[in-house]
């Protein structure tokens, strides 16, 4: 679903020439997740991308999402890499929740400006995913890389606070 050109990552979906309340509702609710995901929203994530076992989020940090060196922390390049890795998983079969059993990042090097997290499904059984995610800053440089495998949930829609809830989407 995307190519690496020159070094960049280029998606064969474009938003070119649409204002954003027209991508907004391209994306459907929860800017395309389909679920309602707090921390995400908190983080501004905005997914490009969301089928055939792949995903490409894009990710434009602002200061809280800083740590001391003035670069994105590397809690919040693991939740982008993280949730491009879900949401590939779950690309497949939308209906489904995901939550992480087990996950390996990489830091190659620091992450700075608007950044892309591309996820994608490598292999996939009847209750687990095996996934893997890169996250490229404007430049198309490789800051970071992960692999991670998922458990499939059915998913219920517990109330607000629920202590049931898996931890992660």
């Amino acid at each position: 679903h995307g190519s690496m050109a020159g070094g960049r990552w280029r998606s064969e979906r474009h938003h070119r020439g649409m204002n954003m309340s027209e991508v907004s509702n391209q994306l459907g609710p929860f800017g395309g997740f389909g679920f309602e995901i707090p921390f995400v929203q908190a983080l501004g994530f905005e997914l490009l991308e969301f089928a055939d076992g792949a995903s490409l989020i894009r990710f434009t940090p602002q200061a809280p999402h800083l740590n001391s060196f003035g670069v994105v922390h590397g809690g919040a390049l693991m939740t982008l890499l993280d949730v491009s890795m879900a949401t590939a998983a779950r690309s497949i079969d939308k209906s489904m929740g995901v939550v992480t059993i087990e996950m390996k990042p990489s830091f190659m090097q620091a992450a700075q400006g608007d950044l892309q997290g591309r996820g994608r499904l490598l292999h996939r059984t009847r209750q687990m995913a095996f996934t893997e995610s890169s996250v490229v800053d404007s430049q198309g440089r490789l800051c970071a890389h992960a692999t991670g495998t998922f458990r499939y949930v059915t998913r219920n829609q517990p109330s607000r606070g629920a202590s049931s809830a898996p931890a992660s989407d």
